[in-house]
Parts: structure tokens; C-alpha cells; sequence
């Protein structure tokens, strides 16, 4: 006897949902998109909420965080098999990576799983209704019990950890490169192909959203950190170049934002190794030097919401502790 599983979709809207002809615009709702989906789906009863949210481009810290929340009570309090949560392409990487680091126990439990799509509902060539399919198959698969939050995407599954947008043109739009695909939806069933990222540290505490992300160059004026922090942030994230080197104006601004109990990752535009800054060869990483905790190869939009869940546990020395654990 086969039992059917129960998947809760999240659907927000956006480019999934919408339909632009001119005359003719509109947004399906989630039970919409999932009755266009027809029979396809056997074994998997799915529940549409839909979700009240900003563009995917502009999508705000507090929408993230209830994303990301909904999902974890809709496992572990409400008995779903798994989540899919339909999103906006632009932000779905680093929304897909909060739900992952707080997920905790969920991600044992079921699969947790970020959807979306580069062409409208009524082009011709949509690829939204197949992307769903395959993602609610894939949320309803046990395959995907501890593995932690994916993005389900032309029928590849790629790990939220890993998995970056390359084309904001095609429906080809997401990678996990230098990292294989975690794996793939055939047939209706979940086929891994590589292990899954280790998993994070628990989160602890709430997490904090007022966390900057500031792009560094030559010639950066050092006021600009201590701007924002004036202005509220609690933590900022350096995209450095390289293995992870910013420029040396920035050094005395980093002592000083350390010693005053303010957390300064520093990540980088290009790929690089997961060990820590103070680890790099001489010459580089020197702002570990200054206290600055490094971002374990994380990219920089993936790094600042590491550092908003680690800001959940206290100030610099909890948030190096968590770091070194990612």
C-alpha cells in the first residue's frame, strides 16, 4: 500500500506566476499553478499557501526570514514531507541558503526546496510548470532527507550552499559549479549524484537582519564602514578579490569595528578554499590580522546571511566560533 505524501507549497508570486500579455496580465495563485499541473503528481497531495512578498529583486530581510520559518513548522510541527517554496530567480540562491542554515532537525525530516522560473507562465516556452513539477516531486522524495535546502531548476537539483544564478537570460540560469549538481528529478524520483555540503552549525537565537554587504576597491574611503554602522548595522560583510584581501585603508576601520563588538566578514568575488583567512599563504588574507573572521569560501550574498544567523548568538567571538564551524 502506498502511502501519499503531503508537500506545503509556498507559492510568493513573481515571474512563475505571472502572465504578461498585454490585456491579459495577471498572477496565479499557488493552488492555480499546481491545477495546471494536472495528473502528474501521483502519491503527492500538495497544499498551496501562497505567500505575501516583495519582487524577487527586492525582496526584503523580514520576507527571508518567514520563508525560511514557515517551512521548518511545516515539517517538524505540521507533518509535511517536504516544502517547495516558488521564488524569485533573482534571490532565490541566497534565500534557499537561510532556510538551509535554519532548517536544523527539519532538514532530517524532509526535503526543503526553492523553485522558480526565467519566462512568464504564458510564453510559449515557459519553463515555471516543469521546474514546480519536478521540485514538489523532489520535496516529496525521501532521497532528500538530510540533505538540507536545494534549488530545483531544469530538472537539476543543486545545493543551496553551492548553487549560484550564471544567466539572467536563459532558462539554463543556475550552477553549482566548481561543485557537480547535487543531483538531478528523472522519471519523478530524485537521483544524487555527489554528497551534500556538511551541515551547518544550529543557528541560535534569532537571527539579525541588519547585516551590510559593502564592495571593496582601491581607494575605498574607510567612512563608508563606519556609516553604516552609525546608521544600525550590526555586522558587515567585505567582497574582497582574491583568496580574500580588501585594501589596506580598510585595516584600522576593521580593528576598530572588532574591538567595538561589530562582526567584519570578509569574502571575495571569485571562488576560494573554505579554510580560514589566517590559514592563506603569507602576504594574503592580512585582515584576519585586524580580527577579521573569514567567509569559508561562502560568496558575498551567501556570507552576509551566514553572518545575520550567527549575529543570533552574540558578537565577534560567538560569530568566529560559528564560522569556523560552517
Amino acid at each position: 500500500m502506498t502511502t501519499t505524501r503531503r508537500v506545503l507549497l509556498l507559492a510568493t508570486g513573481d515571474v512563475i506566476a505571472h502572465s504578461r500579455r498585454p490585456g491579459q496580465e495577471s498572477v496565479a495563485s499557488g493552488a492555480e499553478l499546481v491545477r495546471r499541473l494536472g495528473p502528474g503528481l501521483l502519491g503527492v497531495d500538495v497544499v498551496a499557501e501562497d505567500v505575501l512578498a516583495e519582487p524577487g529583486w527586492d525582496i526584503s530581510p523580514g520576507t527571508l526570514l518567514s520563508l525560511a520559518r514557515r517551512a521548518r513548522t511545516a515539517i517538524l510541527e505540521q507533518g509535511f514531507d517536504g516544502v517547495v517554496v516558488t521564488h524569485g530567480t533573482d534571490t532565490l540562491e541566497e534565500s534557499a541558503f537561510l532556510a538551509d542554515l535554519l532548517a536544523a532537525t527539519a532538514a532530517d525530516r524532509g526535503g526543503i526546496v526553492f523553485t522558480g522560473a526565467m519566462r512568464c507562465l504564458d510564453d510559449p516556452a515557459t519553463d515555471g510548470p516543469a521546474n514546480l513539477a519536478s521540485a514538489i516531486l523532489a520535496a516529496a522524495d525521501p532521497a532528500l532527507r538530510g540533505v538540507g535546502a536545494v534549488a530545483c531548476l531544469n530538472g537539476e537539483l543543486h545545493a543551496a550552499r553551492w548553487v549560484t544564478m550564471i544567466d539572467a537570460t536563459g532558462p539554463v540560469a543556475f550552477s553549482s559549479s566548481p561543485y557537480p549538481p547535487l543531483g538531478r528529478v528523472v522519471e519523478g524520483q530524485v537521483e544524487l549524484l555527489t554528497g551534500p555540503p556538511a551541515r551547518p552549525p544550529r543557528p541560535e537565537g534569532e537571527p539579525e537582519p541588519d547585516v551590510a554587504l559593502v564592495k571593496t576597491y582601491p581607494g575605498i574611503d574607510p567612512v563608508l564602514l563606519t556609516s553604516i554602522v552609525d546608521a544600525g548595522a550590526r555586522g558587515i560583510v567585505l567582497e574582497g578579490t582574491g583568496p580574500g584581501n580588501v585594501p589596506v585603508e580598510l585595516f584600522g576601520t576593521i580593528q576598530d569595528l572588532i574591538q567595538w563588538d561589530i562582526p567584519v566578514v570578509v569574502a571575495s568575488r571569485s571562488r576560494t578554499r573554505t579554510i580560514a583567512l589566517d590559514e592563506l599563504p603569507l602576504g594574503q588574507g592580512l585582515a584576519a590580522k585586524m580580527g577579521a573572521i573569514g567567509a569559508r569560501g561562502l560568496a558575498p550574498v551567501k556570507a552576509r546571511v551566514a553572518l545575520m544567523v550567527a549575529l543570533g548568538g552574540g558578537g565577534v567571538t560567538v560569530v568566529r566560533d560559528w564560522f569556523s564551524r560552517l
